[in-house]
């Protein structure tokens, strides 16, 4: 299981004093500010959010020691972690966090190995999960919904994938 989870992701600068847009991926997204300080992919940086109101499809973050526009653009794209251990504890075993998916074995309805989980991503409209096909090859992108995803088993390591480009 994965150590760090990857919490929020920093947007635009907004405005002219230094905010940010925030996307939040918690499940309660006003949660992101409740972590404490959060962290940068590589943990060099460190961010504290001072401040966060909703906006129209994100959150606009104040984050400390960013006072100008300069500063919040050269922050765009930046990936906020937290130590798995601060997050609250799943609350049943049909639970997980989409970190936990990545590096699962994805499987066929049949068995047939299909690759490796490498990502979960969200383009606005729900979460896809990411397949590279164990022949290598295109990325097999799947939405994450319990029809293409009818099972999945954390501790097994693997995921069943129903996709019309996997039937057998």
């Amino acid at each position: 299981m994965a150590e760090r989870i990857c919490v929020a992701k920093i947007g635009a600068a907004h405005g002219v004093r230094g905010e940010v847009r925030l996307r939040s991926f918690t499940e309660d997204p006003m949660a992101v500010i409740a972590y404490g300080p959060l962290e940068s992919e590589d943990g060099t940086r460190h961010f504290e959010i001072e401040a966060l109101r909703p906006a129209k499809d994100h959150f606009v973050a104040r984050l400390a020691g960013i006072g100008d526009r300069d500063a919040a653009e050269r922050l765009t794209n930046v990936r906020l972690y937290v130590s798995r251990d601060r997050l609250p504890p799943l609350e049943d075993d049909g639970t997980f966090y989409h970190a936990d998916l990545v590096g699962l074995t994805a499987v066929s309805p049949g068995g047939a190995a299909l690759g490796t989980v490498t990502a979960i991503h969200n383009f606005g409209a729900g979460d896809i999960i990411e397949i590279k096909p164990a022949g290598g090859g295109e990325p097999l992108m799947v939405p994450f919904t319990a029809a293409a995803a009818p099972e999945i088993n954390i501790d097994s390591g693997r995921i069943v994938i129903v996709h019309p480009d996997t039937i057998e």
